[in-house]
């Protein structure tokens, strides 16, 4: 899952000076959450497929409004968490979530296809408060020289939360996805345990005594009155745009129709299918645990060309091989979209100072090349077949392959 960093606010200081531990433990469960939620998605976009008879672009419309509120909220959730405070802000995103994830029950009962997507919009707006909310509250708490650590730690508990969502997904959600004809009822009480999961979640992140942090405005002299055309003069974030909206739109895409493209290819249930889905996400947690050494040792702009185009190499052979090797070999993409994000964000803001912070609100809009490149390759895999279909990611690992070659260089 990607993980971004879209605050509108500068951290100043930690008042408190009380033990870390509970904080750290309560964004892991945060982070876990928002990686079990967001990859459950990947199990809805099948089982609406069969419950509603859809097109595969009409299916993926799921991850289409999912992945669209985060460009669209983004920036606005940045000034709500600026104004009530990180704590608050946690809260907050967990109750619109719950509430997202309890509008699944009236979705089910009246089995509409546009409430579940009305819902998911609701849900995703929880989830991107909780990320701006999370993401700069991880750096101060603890000495800075290790921030990036406690960052790749929490990014990988939430790894974990993708690796269960596929399994939880094929045994509560898909497992009679066979016999239950045009009903939803199976996302009915999967999803109000998560809202009363999420509601208990928020109320002991509000009764824990959290360290507060200060926070204050971006100095509006020094950044507002700068024209968004200047900070886009940046070559190295002109192009790290494009490179981190075609990252998340083909992480995504893989993984939306990851069921569908097993199920055919091995002719199984999109049950047995779904639970193969655990092991693309999973393999994150290992290339993050890997691309933490490696980026210490390589420059990270060859490690992201690498990754890319092992991703590359990998669908090629996916797709001109059938049977299992068809299916690992696709699966393997995720072990290399692991350091993607990061390194990508990363040179996307090297050099630009006190532009950093508003770089990052145009950065956080490419998150909506999660929607845009699941969506076109619905509509692929519709009118063409899976192989035309799955060069879309490819085409986006090739742009990546470019912004690690020549695209990150700052201008000369």
């Amino acid at each position: 899952m990607a993980n971004f960093n879209p605050q509108s606010v500068v951290v100043a200081e930690i008042d408190s000076k009380q033990s870390y531990v509970p904080a750290l433990v309560s964004l892991s469960v945060l982070y876990f959450m928002m990686g079990f939620i967001t990859c459950l998605n990947d199990t809805l976009v099948p089982f609406f497929k069969n419950s509603f008879t859809l097109s595969y672009a009409q299916s993926s419309l799921v991850q289409f409004y999912f992945f669209l509120t985060y460009g669209i909220v983004s920036i606005p959730a940045g000034k709500i968490v600026e104004k009530i405070g990180y704590k608050n802000g946690m809260v907050t995103g967990f109750c619109i979530a719950a509430l997202g994830a309890l509008l699944f029950y009236p979705a089910s009962v009246m089995h509409q296809y546009y409430l579940f997507l009305a819902a998911l919009f609701v849900l995703a707006i929880g989830i991107v408060i909780l990320q701006v909310a999370a993401n700069p509250y991880i750096t101060v708490l603890g000495p800075a020289k290790t921030a990036s650590s406690r960052f790749t730690l929490i990014q990988g508990i939430g790894s974990l939360g993708t690796t269960v969502a596929p399994i939880f997904g094929a045994y509560f959600i898909l497992s009679g996805i066979q016999g239950q004809g045009t009903s939803s009822d199976a996302v009915k009480y999967p999803y109000l345990g998560i809202t009363a999961l999420l509601l208990l979640i928020a109320a002991a992140v509000y009764v824990m005594k959290l360290p507060e942090i200060k926070s204050e405005s971006v100095d509006s002299s020094k950044s507002e009155t700068v024209p968004d055309k200047r900070i886009l003069n940046f070559r190295n974030l002109k192009l790290g745009i494009p490179a981190l909206f075609f990252y998340v739109g083909a992480e995504v895409s893989i993984g939306t129709f990851l069921t569908n493209y097993i199920a055919i290819t091995l002719g199984v249930t999109e049950a047995a299918a779904n639970s193969y889905v655990a092991f693309y996400w999973g393999s994150m947690i290992i290339g993050r645990l890997f691309g933490a050494g490696i980026l210490n040792y390589l420059k990270p702009s060859k490690v992201l060309s690498f990754c890319a185009v092992s991703a590359i190499f990998l669908i090629a052979i996916s797709l001109a091989s059938s049977g299992y090797l068809a299916v690992w070999s696709m699966i393997a993409v995720g072990l290399f979209n692991a350091v993607m994000f990061a390194v990508i964000f990363s040179l996307s803001v090297h050099g630009l100072g006190k532009y950093t912070t508003r770089a990052s609100g145009f950065l956080s809009t490419a998150i909506a090349g999660g929607a845009i490149i699941s969506y076109s390759q619905g509509l692929l895999i519709d009118h063409y077949n899976w192989t035309i279909a799955f060069i879309l990611p490819l085409l986006c690992y090739l742009y990546i392959v470019f912004y690690g070659i020549n695209g990150y260089k700052p201008n000369t």
